[in-house]
């Protein structure tokens, strides 16, 4: 018997694509699904894909959830603290939603309403400190999609001092997967697709997570629903502090990452090279007009945008080796 694992949210594309990578997984068993309406259904009748896996959903539940060593919530932002609060202390826990996130009440109450549940530690292990941070967490909150994107792109060349904090422009794009599976109307097929239309604009809730998390302090962000499914590229911009080269800095920063490849000199990132994969791929340059240093950051939002990310922590988590049941390869076509 292997890690006992389970999963709350599990209908939602996020809970299907960690069903997916726990079934593969040589040392998680998966022995429990949440889900809210969809609770009594049978999951090959809402994921088709997972066609061999027999597992019926139950109710969200604390009691549901209990018995598993591991518990990843995959719900809506504002519904993993009053789970996650009924679970056992021992149970260990890594949230996909944004509740643990951000440090600040203050910004928590300003971006997504509603009282603060508090901070976890903070699931990116590519920072800083971060990996042995989450190894030594029993809760860890994953990050956002947008969030992991434009974070692995940023936050070496502001620690570096080549990037200055203050003046940060960042346009982002990001497939129908990122806005759940709920039913809604700007989401369908005949609205979405030959159509590229923004949302939130100047006031994404991944900002201050994004501020938090690389050290900028001011950061103006667009993100653009693209017409496709999965993925998400970000173009970064940031002003100069000094003179240097972004893409050394990249390069230096992640070298020896498993899930963070600084592209040859000429290739720039697209989102269907990361898909199915926990890969992050990274291009940057210095505009020849403004000065600019430009990062175009691509990666899977449901891979290391969200479930592969949630599985790379939970495998520091329990002193497994950190790229087990991931891919580093997207698919394709």
């Amino acid at each position: 018997m292997g890690i006992r694992v389970a999963v709350a949210g599990a209908s939602g594309y996020a809970g299907g694509e960690l069903l997916r990578l726990l079934a593969g997984h040589p040392e998680f068993d998966l022995v429990a699904a949440t889900a809210h309406t969809r609770a009594g259904t049978h999951v090959t009748a809402v994921h088709p894909q997972l066609a061999g896996l027999d597992l019926t959903l139950g109710a969200t539940d604390a009691a549901g959830l209990a018995d598993a060593d591991l518990v990843f919530l995959a719900l809506p932002h504002g519904q993993s603290a009053a789970v996650a609060a009924q679970l056992p202390a021992h149970v260990k826990v890594v949230d996909l939603g944004a509740d643990f996130r951000l440090k600040d009440a203050g910004l928590w109450q300003k971006y997504y309403g509603g009282e603060h549940a508090g901070t976890w530690t903070y699931g990116l292990p590519e920072l800083p400190g971060q990996r042995a941070a989450i190894a030594a967490s029993t809760r860890v909150a994953n990050t956002g999609c947008y969030a992991a994107t434009i974070t692995l792109a940023l936050a070496p060349l502001i620690a570096s001092g080549l990037a200055s904090p203050a003046d940060v422009v960042v346009v982002a794009s990001s497939g129908t997967s990122g806005a759940g599976r709920g039913a809604k109307v700007n989401l369908l097929a005949s609205e979405v697709m030959g159509d590229l239309s923004p949302y939130k604009v100047g006031a994404h809730q991944h900002v201050p997570e994004i501020k938090q998390a690389t050290g900028a302090t001011s950061l103006s962000m667009t993100p653009v629903l693209a017409p496709m499914p999965r993925g998400i590229l970000a173009t970064v911009t940031a002003t100069p502090d000094r003179q240097g080269d972004p893409q050394e800095v990249l390069r230096e920063a992640y070298a020896g990452e498993p899930f963070i490849h600084v592209l040859p000199a000429g290739q720039w990132p697209h989102t269907a090279a990361t898909s199915g994969s926990n890969s992050c791929h990274l291009q940057a340059t210095v505009d020849v007009d403004s000065g600019r240093i430009i990062v175009v950051s691509a990666l899977d939002n449901l891979g290391k945008g969200a479930s592969g990310q949630a599985v790379q922590c939970a495998n520091l988590m329990f002193g497994l080796p950190e790229t087990m049941g991931l891919s580093v390869f997207g698919v394709a076509p």
